[in-house]
């Protein structure tokens, strides 16, 4: 358990028991948050659920992900690095694998970049229904609304001030911060892509997600298998 929490300095208890059943240990999570609190390993805090917005007759407004590209979300996230220089990310999640298709990390980006990123993925990964985003200028732009329009792509806009509303990458990009960015002091955006790129591979295939039974989004042993 010391050895799993010393790897993954941010998992909690749960993710931690979880990848030593993975190894093959016969053991429960209460048993493990007991040996947490004995050897002081700090337990994650619970946080409040936000709440949902719902039309009055009780329906969900968001677009709830049925299948995989069914909906992918994407946001911006904002960091300096040691000089106290600014820089970007973007970050694109598929809402009904939770899987983190990219964070692209850049010294700045616009709807050019934007565009760019997302023709790559969808070479990838394959296209998209839906792009769920705020209404941001770089997503609000009309070249790129155009383009995906061109390529049959709806967008999805977030009402003003409701990030809730585009919780799925919200939750990942807190992770991200959590996990990656407030514990790390990057002295150049080089050093930042690289740490995040080895981070993002750990949460695709390794990290135990709790919406999806404890598994990875992309666990190691579907690559492995080259599928």
């Amino acid at each position: 358990m010391i050895r799993l929490t010393k790897k993954y300095g941010r998992y909690g208890y749960r993710k931690i028991a979880e990848l030593l059943r993975v190894e093959g240990w016969q053991v429960n999570t209460k048993k493990v948050a007991r040996l947490w609190r004995e050897e002081g390993l700090q337990l994650p805090q619970r946080q409040r659920k936000r709440g949902r917005l719902y039309h009055k007759d009780s329906s969900v407004i968001r677009l709830r992900p049925l299948y995989q590209n069914h909906v992918w979300s994407i946001d911006f996230v904002h960091d300096r690095l040691a000089s106290g220089r600014p820089y970007k990310m973007l970050t694109v999640l598929d809402e009904y694998t939770r899987e983190a298709l990219c964070v692209e990390v850049k010294d700045r980006m616009g709807s050019a970049e934007v565009l760019e990123v997302l023709y790559r993925l969808i070479l990838k990964h394959g296209k998209p229904e839906h792009v769920r985003s705020d209404n941001g200028r770089e997503f609000q732009a009309i070249h790129l609304q155009e383009w995906l329009t061109k390529v049959g792509i709806k967008p999805l806009f977030i009402a003003p001030g409701s990030p809730w509303e585009n919780g799925y990458n919200e939750r990942f990009n807190g992770t991200l911060r959590r996990e990656v960015l407030n514990a790390e002091w990057f002295a150049s955006v080089k050093q930042a892509k690289i740490v995040i790129g080895k981070w993002l591979t750990q949460y695709n295939t390794v990290r135990p997600h709790q919406a999806l039974g404890m598994r990875p989004p992309v666990p190691e042993t579907l690559q492995s298998n080259g599928t």
